[in-house]
């Protein structure tokens, strides 16, 4: 479905060029997921955006197979505060000129599919932050996407929260077909949630490996062998790459 072929990526400061991304290729299928990791600051977020169509490539290309509706997920949510969840979530409905009665209906669904009944009229600071994580995947939903880009959504929860909410995207990919392209610096994010994964040197980022993760989506893949033998597989490919914890 989403195809980079020797993608290069600069930043221009000061007049000169500066290198960000090198001949970057991989494919990602449609209906599968897809998880990029690798040192801070090696241009993660960069090739999503690329992905996205957010950026351009300066050389080679990304491609999309057809016009997918798509979403995007951003590091701290991106939720209107002065908004109350029910219009965060149907603000890309409105956008499209959808009218009330349907986006009414369509929010109060995705209210209950993300656990967040009787939640409609408060505000994002009233939220904790794994139940504002929840409104910005409702809001991405609503438009009823067919490819998610995700940039490091749930970096900034504990880590009960963050599983759970692992869980949930797994759901989501399963139940409505979406593909989804997550960056993320937790190795063991990037293990249970990608059916592929595209591990980053450091800056300027290039493809290290590409390493395949057909176990994804079963529910008990956190505790089996397969998943252990994958972290440490990440680990081993990243050691030397100044590989540490975002912030």
């Amino acid at each position: 479905m989403i195809t980079a072929a020797s993608a290069y990526l600069n930043f221009s400061h000061a007049g000169n060029d500066h290198p960000v991304l090198r001949d970057i290729s991989f494919q990602v299928e449609r209906q599968s997921s897809c998880a990029i990791i690798g040192p801070s600051g090696c241009g993660k977020t960069s090739l999503l955006f690329l992905l996205a169509g957010l950026l351009q490539p300066d050389n080679g290309s990304i491609t999309i197979t057809g016009q997918p509706r798509s979403g995007t997920i951003l590091q701290h949510f991106g939720l209107f505060p002065w908004k109350t969840v029910h219009e965060n979530i149907g603000l890309g409905l409105v956008l499209k000129g959808m009218g009330k009665k349907l986006i009414r209906e369509k929010v109060e669904q995705l209210l209950i599919e993300m656990g967040l009944s009787g939640f409609g009229s408060h505000y994002p600071g009233q939220l904790s932050g794994g139940m504002q994580q929840r409104v910005a995947m409702a809001r991405a939903l609503a438009v009823e996407p067919q490819i998610l880009f995700m940039d490091e959504p749930l970096s900034s929860l504990d880590a009960l929260t963050r599983e759970r909410l692992q869980n949930l995207i797994q759901e989501i990919r399963q139940k409505k077909k979406i593909t989804i392209v997550l960056v993320t610096h937790s190795i063991e994010e990037a293990v249970f949630l990608g059916c592929r994964i595209i591990v980053l040197s450091g800056r300027p980022g290039r493809v290290l490996r590409i390493v395949d993760n057909p176990e994804v989506g079963s529910a008990d893949y956190r505790q089996s062998d397969s998943f252990f033998h994958r972290c440490v597989e990440l680990r081993e490919i990243l050691k030397g790459e100044d590989y540490g914890q975002e912030t």
